[in-house]
């Protein structure tokens, strides 16, 4: 690899990093399911694929197909507002009525099952317009600025976003000594019912 395309990459890294970094819906429930070792691997598959096909897709162009059609991300921007209101909801109930064996196996009777965990991945990342608008439109008029290395540029943030989500998802369970106290389960719980609360109503409020 010469110079310039490693620089290409480096770059695409860079950009790819400080989208996917911010705390968001995906990025709490990847966490929460890394904290509880639960379908961890599928989880953290899902979010990175997704994300190398939809940055390859705005790679090679699609980006100019979305933005000729709004309605697609208002029908999108809806549902998933009305998604994550739910799930936040879910979350916030579990703050106010904590299950007492959550907080010392992980899981407790709301834990489900791996297709529970995978629906709901493919659900926040899918139905998230945000995602399109980062992946598709942004980091796809950034690589095409850079003419013949726009694959490298689209690679290096591919590689970003394969790197966070196994970091974030296997990483996360070096807190579960921390977690191993009901009140701190609920102060994580709390996060995701406060992200996804916001996310969902500033999904159907942009709609």
């Amino acid at each position: 690899m010469n110079s310039t395309i490693a620089a290409a990459v480096l770059a695409g890294f860079g950009t790819g990093l400080s989208l996917i970094v911010a705390i968001g819906a995906q990025n709490a429930f990847v966490l929460r399911q890394g904290v509880r070792r639960h379908a961890v691997l599928a989880v953290v598959a899902i979010c990175a694929v997704s994300d190398a096909v939809l940055i390859a897709l705005g790679v090679a162009g699609v980006g100019a197909v979305v933005t000729a059609w709004p309605a697609m991300l208002t029908a999108v921007g809806l549902a998933g507002g009305a998604f994550l209101l739910c799930y936040g909801f879910l979350a916030a109930r579990r703050v106010l009525r904590p299950d007492p064996t959550a907080a010392l196996t992980g899981g407790g009777p709301d834990a489900g099952s791996a297709r529970r965990a995978v629906l709901t991945c493919l659900a926040m990342t899918w139905l998230n317009p945000h995602v399109y608008l980062d992946t598709v439109l942004l980091l796809g008029s950034l690589a095409s600025d850079r003419g013949d290395l726009r694959w490298a540029f689209g690679a290096g943030a591919a590689l970003a976003s394969l790197g966070w989500f196994f970091a974030l998802g296997f990483g996360a369970r070096l807190l579960s000594g921390v977690l191993s106290r009901p009140r701190a389960w609920r102060v994580l719980d709390g996060l995701v019912a406060v992200t996804m609360l916001a996310m969902g109503a500033m999904l159907v409020a942009g709609a």
